[in-house]
């Protein structure tokens, strides 16, 4: 009982932390002191976030290579999308609508999923990888000759916004992606100290072990894949109503790869990782716009950097700093038991 009293404490301390700097973050936005190009910024990193942590649950912790994530972001970006449109709602349940809308497209995604991994997943080495490189690339053309619900390759136009009031459309957008992110690190975290969890992370160590130790393997690889999936679908149509528009263009394996950069940056198997390198990166890529043409060379330098000194990623840093600041606190500790 103390011990659940303690859990339940813990719990609400830290919604309440999160609570109070999601409040903070809009109060900042709104009145102008974080400006909307920064705002801006900031949700489409939460976007990245979500989309890298879907790649990071069956990349990172049940260690099957995907190369198609950018495939099923587009599905939930043109199911949600093509919801919020053709149904009608009165406004005071817009933000329901919305809701509603990003989770179905999060749940037809995730059947696309298991309809692409029940065959897939029983296979070993990079099948999964080039099949889910094939399927995002047949989304991809779907969506351009699906002219009556895509738009075709001039794409969907007159996506509605999460609000139509412009002061606030900065604060409404922040707030809905921000939400959104905070819950999938709380599932995927939750996930991974739980009992599937523990069985998805002994497949990425010994696939034959934990088949040996009565693990089901299939059944394991299918859930997290379907559970990435879905998680993919929801970034997707949290960025079909981020920007009001999408094009087949826009996901394309260039798009795939970004997320797998973060991930293998952020750290494999790394929520904390994935998160800061989500944010790190976007930035980044708005930072260097300014430099042009010059950005595609610097920015895959700065990758190629890291990769070589640091392979371990962001998550083998902040690991070395605590590694180090942890010797320090024990070394002062044994000067003093010494001196005393």
């Amino acid at each position: 009982m103390i011990i659940m009293n303690k859990r339940v404490l813990t719990f609400f301390k830290i919604a309440g932390l999160i609570l109070l700097g999601l409040l903070i973050g809009d109060a900042l936005i709104y009145a102008g002191i974080i400006d909307e190009y920064t705002a801006q910024i900031l949700t489409l990193a939460g976007i990245n976030v979500i989309i890298a942590l879907s790649l990071n649950l069956i990349s990172g912790f049940t260690g099957q290579l995907a190369l198609g994530h950018a495939g099923f972001m587009a599905i939930g970006a043109y199911a949600t999308a093509y919801l919020v449109m053709h149904i009608h709602v009165p406004q005071h349940l817009w933000p329901v609508l919305v809701g509603i809308s990003i989770i179905i497209g999060g749940i037809i995604t995730a059947f696309f999923g298991m309809v692409i991994g029940f065959p897939t997943l029983r296979l070993k080495g990079d099948y999964l990888a080039i099949v889910t490189l094939a399927f995002a690339e047949i989304i991809r053309v779907l969506m351009i000759n699906m002219e009556g619900i895509t738009g075709g390759a001039a794409g969907l136009k007159g996506i509605p916004l999460y609000t139509e009031d412009i002061n606030l459309g900065p604060v409404v957008s922040f707030t809905w992606i921000a939400v959104f992110m905070i819950l999938i690190i709380f599932l995927i975290r939750n996930l991974i100290k739980s009992s599937p969890g523990r069985a998805i992370v002994a497949i990425r160590e010994d696939e034959i072990a934990a088949d040996s130790m009565g693990v089901n393997v299939f059944y394991y690889k299918m859930f997290s894949f379907t559970l990435s999936a879905f998680i993919a679908g929801i970034g997707g149509g949290l960025y079909s109503l981020f920007f009001g528009y999408l094009n087949p263009t826009m996901f394309n394996f260039m798009k795939s790869a970004d997320f797998l950069v973060i991930v293998v940056l952020g750290g494999m198997g790394s929520i904390a990782g994935t998160v800061a390198t989500g944010f790190i990166l976007t930035y980044l890529q708005e930072f260097l716009r300014v430099l042009q043409d010059y950005r595609l060379v610097i920015y895959p330098l700065i990758l190629i950097f890291i990769m070589l000194f640091k392979p371990t990623g962001l998550a083998g840093i902040l690991e070395d700093i605590k590694t180090f600041i942890s010797k320090k606190i024990s070394a002062k500790a044994i000067r003093k038991t010494g001196e005393g």
